[in-house]
């Protein structure tokens, strides 16, 4: 079995240091993913959030163009 000494505990570390250094270099690039995929979420939600709106209107609209013509309530065709 290898001896242990202070230059291989030292280089043992060091290698370490090095990993962890790049995982957290990783870890705030995932960071920063993940923040930008809440951003775009958050845009989807407020265009769907439009969407219904709209909807609706123009829903209000048709039902108001309907019964100025008098065609609530006849069987579609």
């Amino acid at each position: 079995m290898a001896e242990v000494t202070n230059e291989l505990m030292f280089e043992t570390l060091k290698a370490i240091r090095s990993d962890i250094s790049e995982l957290k270099v990783g870890q705030l690039e995932l960071k920063q993913e993940v923040a930008a995929i809440r951003g775009h979420m958050v845009a989807i939600q407020s265009d769907i959030s439009n969407i219904y709106g709209i909807a609706g209107k123009l829903e209000a609209k048709v039902e108001r163009v309907e019964s100025r013509l008098d065609i609530i309530g006849e069987p579609a065709e």
